[in-house]
């Protein structure tokens, strides 16, 4: 994935053919094996060659690297699995090749899997000087590029209702692919799984009136832009997932389209994570779901420094379900169990693990069960009680936001006190010769400060990264849990970061409204700058796990994102080649003055230098010194602090400090 060196789309691609055609022996081959062509942000194929081919390759890259002065950068995306055995010695032509930096196999990559704006402060109802929803016009004139499923592109999907719109912008260079169904998967942008529809109309989706699941959830369904245009780049299928090599051909056209911001709801991304220097270097805002493989530490995605890395948390709304027992007594769990489900009183079957599924499951028909889950997996029980005909589930877990998967029965989260007092009962009537009995009632909504919230999901993958530890990741954290979102034949919920992902998406078209000029690290700046690390009430926000603690920057970045604030952060952070010099550029007042206040993470000492910031109409940026001594000389864990400037009241400009002090020739404490 290097840069090009035609200008021309049609000599990249002639580069590509010469390349193949003298390790494959003619050109009519060579255009026949190649899968995708990258050659509008980037030089690069994907072809599908022998594994003997590919690691020839490979190896005449790595040998002659050091002798090319100027090397036409391309990118290989082999595909072994479908060649004959007798091709296999093909390969080692290929490795021979000067022009070949790198060639890797292709993978493919999983999909991540309406409140949540008005809980953000993007109320409709917001004035135009405060609310950013306005200010930035609705996302107008804003080019969002998803990549992802798809999209369920037919009338049905009103939040894809574009009547009324104006003109696509003029730099828009794209077409629309024809829509053509065939048996399992769309060979279009129409989306068969439901998850791109979800992300794509959570980030720009038009307004929609009384969408709900069920009734739960119900109002005014929309994105974050809803003026905003979409461009739709499927690279995910039913059958084989989200290979690289699409993906990465969809980061390339939509380099070559003109898209302002590229929203990727994917995990475990590779090759395409480094693709997306070419669209930053051009402008385009990256934007990537965080990882759902929380709450372990290092297991945080999409962690390079030029994209924004998004984690999942909760938002201000929960679905209360009343519990009630054959002797009368009301519990309360949480479901989203809706009125056609409510299954009645049904005979209570208690039993030990989640995680286990009883032998005699054929027993449980009609009835409720109740189990206690401590690995936090239920999926295999759950299937196997929906397909024995039982009635519904009552899941006794540590607290956590996540709701279960329970479509066919009625499904029930409580905590272990909950869970502990209906086992009670059930042993008191068992006891007794009565058979237990138990209703689960339709959800509820309750929506406010009543909830507390945010919280860090504990499913949302956490730092520290594994390949830059010298990096804050994830950057900021956005509403991920009990998203309601259009899929293929209504709205539904869905958790995960691939719901936290597009909200940044939303947000990040809205300050490009506001701010036009702003660079990409220019809005990633603003967002983690505002960010809130403090829920309604004052209280600093958890992050969900066994057990809950208060979260770090390795749980949620910066913080909470903060969209009207973002749109107004006072300084912003450019990027620059350095790591301990930083700059910073005034956007707000001309005449400002900012001090500096630390909190220094403990054991280690922090200056920062200057600490007294002025600027003025011919001073518009600064650099600072931060250097950072420690006060004992001992190897330690991450610790955390932050880096505030303050004016006169108006910003508070915050970065996170995250510093691990390493003595060297010591082995390291890594447990």
């Amino acid at each position: 994935m290097g840069e090009r060196q035609h200008e021309d789309p049609d000599l990249v691609t002639a580069s590509h053919h010469d390349m193949l055609s003298s390790v494959l022996g003619s050109k009519e081959e060579a255009v026949s094996s190649i899968v995708y062509n990258y050659k509008h942000g980037f030089s690069g194929f994907a072809a599908m060659l022998t594994e003997s081919k590919a690691h020839q390759i490979a190896e005449s890259a790595y040998l002659l690297r050091p002798l090319k002065q100027k090397i036409e950068r391309l990118y290989l995306n082999l595909s072994c699995d479908f060649m004959r055995e007798r091709e296999r010695e093909r390969i080692h032509n290929v490795f021979k090749l000067p022009e070949v930096i790198s060639v890797n196999r292709s993978r493919s990559v999983p999909l991540h899997t309406t409140r949540s704006w008005d809980y953000l402060g993007l109320g409709y109802e917001k004035p135009q000087s405060t609310g950013l929803l306005r200010r930035g016009n609705f996302g107008d004139g804003i080019i969002i590029g998803v990549v992802d499923s798809g999209r369920r592109i037919w009338p049905e999907s009103r939040s894809f209702d574009d009547h009324g719109y104006g003109p696509v912008p003029s730099r828009w260079k794209g077409t629309c692919v024809d829509d053509s169904d065939i048996s399992v998967d769309y060979r279009s942008p129409r989306d068969f799984q439901g998850h791109g529809t979800h992300t794509a109309s959570t980030a720009a989706g038009s307004f929609v009136g009384n969408a709900s699941f069920h009734g739960l959830g119900a109002g005014v369904a929309r994105g974050g832009a809803p003026s905003a245009r979409l461009a739709i780049y499927k690279a995910c299928w039913a059958i084989g997932g989200c290979p690289d090599a699409a993906v990465l051909k969809a980061i390339d056209d939509a380099i070559h389209d003109g898209v302002d911001i590229l929203s990727l709801s994917l995990s475990e991304l590779l090759h395409p994570i480094f693709a997306s220097i070419h669209a930053v270097a051009k402008g385009i805002t990256v934007i990537f779901a965080g990882g759902n493989d929380g709450p372990v530490p290092q297991t945080i995605s999409n962690d390079l420094p030029w994209v924004i890395t998004v984690a999942a948390s909760t938002i201000d709304r929960s679905f209360p379900t009343d519990i009630i027992l054959g002797n009368g007594r009301t519990l309360v769990g949480q479901s989203m169990c809706y009125a056609s489900s409510d299954p009645g009183y049904k005979e209570l079957v208690p039993f030990g693990s989640c995680s286990v599924v009883p032998q005699y499951l054929t027993q449980l028909a009609d009835k409720i069960v109740l189990c206690f889950d401590a690995a936090g997996e239920t999926s295999l029980l759950l299937a196997g009680l929906t397909q024995a005909g039982a009635r519904g589930a009552i899941i006794a877990r540590f607290p956590r936001s996540l709701l279960p998967d329970c479509s066919g029965i009625a499904c029930v989260l409580v905590d272990y006190d909950v869970g502990g007092q209906i086992a009670n009962y059930a042993k008191v009537e068992n006891a007794s010769g009565r058979i237990p009995v138990v209703r689960v009632s339709p959800a509820s909504n309750i929506v406010g400060n009543q909830v507390m919230s945010p919280r860090v999901a504990a499913f949302s993958s956490r730092g520290p990264s594994i390949y830059y530890p010298d990096l804050v990741k994830p950057d900021i954290t956005a509403p991920g849990v009990d998203i309601l979102a259009a899929v293929r034949d209504g709205y539904q919920f869905m958790s995960g970061t691939s719901m936290a992902c597009p909200h940044v998406s939303g947000i990040a078209a809205l300050l490009k409204v506001v701010h036009p000029h702003w660079s990409p690290a220019a809005i990633k700046s603003a967002l983690v700058t505002t960010a809130h690390t403090a829920n309604a009430y004052g209280f600093p926000i958890e992050a969900e796990g066994v057990p809950r603690k208060l979260a770090d920057p390795f749980d949620f970045g910066g913080g909470h994102i903060d969209p009207n604030k973002a749109a107004d952060p006072g300084l912003i952070y450019d990027k620059t080649p350095l790591t301990v010099w930083r700059t910073v550029t005034n956007v707000g007042d001309t005449d400002s003055i900012y001090r500096a206040m630390v909190e220094s993470p403990p054991g280690v000492n922090t200056v920062v230098e200057p600490s007294l910031l002025l600027f003025n109409a011919s001073t518009t940026t600064h650099t600072f010194a931060v250097t950072f001594t420690p006060l004992m000389m001992v190897q330690g864990d991450f610790n955390f602090g932050s880096l505030t400037w303050f004016d006169d009241g108006k910003h508070a400009v915050r970065i996170p400090i995250a510093v691990r002090v390493i003595i060297h020739d010591f082995i390291s404490d890594t447990s």
